[in-house]
């Protein structure tokens, strides 16, 4: 084993531990501020095959940083992405607890499962478009394992891009020719509002997150297979979740997704039919 490959194994190894004890680790680059995003990569496939090891498996493929101004707080100008792990996917209503998280905040953002298999390079939009058979209404639970959210681009990528959990609405048929960058959407927290937003913040057209995906991960061998999901990014900046919220994203033509947040001896954790 190389010291690079070394290195990674020992950075997975801490992060692994950091999400089963909730006790976040210093972020990577404090000691190594030169890592990149090559580096981070690293870390997460380490991690990954550890999390599989567990028994877990890969459902599908999230897109981060999406959006023009995510992209320049992290100095880069393309998403980066993670896996969504089955473990981590509930259906709209679920009730989870705030202490299964480190630092967690709430994402609205539209969701796709895929009807054939995508693999890159050279996946098109309109091929992308083409291999949607359904959308849902999303919210992502994003937490960091870094603390106090000190990440830079190789920090987040190594933590699984950030992903903590998933909600799911009930899946809408793709339709013919649907225009996703016209999806609005708006926000609330117990009833108030906290953010609108539209599918064209994700990559100016949701579908565009897809046929990227195909072809960043097929650039490793890696195919978005049918069944997969795809979430394509977030909608609107991320809110902090609390004990007691209730979160509320209501999306045109495809319904409402809902998350109560508690700590209570019932908390229950309904899961999608992605994550049995």
């Amino acid at each position: 084993m190389d010291k690079a490959t070394d290195e990674s194994t020992m950075r997975a190894r801490a992060l692994y531990e950091a999400r089963a004890t909730g006790v976040p680790i210093a972020p990577f680059t404090d000691t190594h501020p030169a890592l990149a995003a090559e580096d981070g990569y690293a870390v997460q496939r380490e991690l990954v095959a550890l999390l599989l090891t567990d028994g877990d498996r890969i459902v599908g493929y999230k897109a981060g940083l999406t959006s023009i101004p995510m992209q320049e707080m992290f100095d880069t100008c393309t998403p980066d992405y993670g896996p969504v792990l089955a473990s981590t996917v509930h259906a709209s209503g679920a009730r989870l607890p705030v202490s299964a998280f480190i630092a967690p905040k709430v994402e609205a953002e539209i969701v796709f499962r895929l009807g054939r298999p995508l693999r890159g390079p050279g996946v098109t939009v309109e091929e992308a478009r083409a291999a949607v058979r359904e959308v849902m209404a999303g919210l992502e639970i994003v937490d960091s394992r870094i603390q106090d959210w000190r990440i830079r681009l190789a920090d987040t990528i190594a933590d699984l891009a950030s992903n903590g959990a998933v909600v799911l609405a009930e899946p809408q048929p793709a339709g013919p020719d649907p225009d996703h960058r016209l999806t609005g959407m708006v926000f609330t927290r117990n009833g108030e509002l906290v953010a609108t937003g539209a599918g064209a913040a994700a990559l100016g057209d949701p579908v565009a997150v897809v046929a990227w995906l195909a072809n960043t991960l097929g650039a490793q061998g890696v195919t978005l297979e049918a069944g997969h999901l795809i979430m394509t990014g977030a909608l609107h900046a991320a809110v902090p979740m609390r004990s007691g919220d209730t979160f509320v994203a209501e999306f045109d033509r495809l319904g409402t997704v809902t998350l109560h947040v508690d700590d209570s001896d019932d908390a229950g954790q309904p899961p999608h039919p992605e994550g049995r």
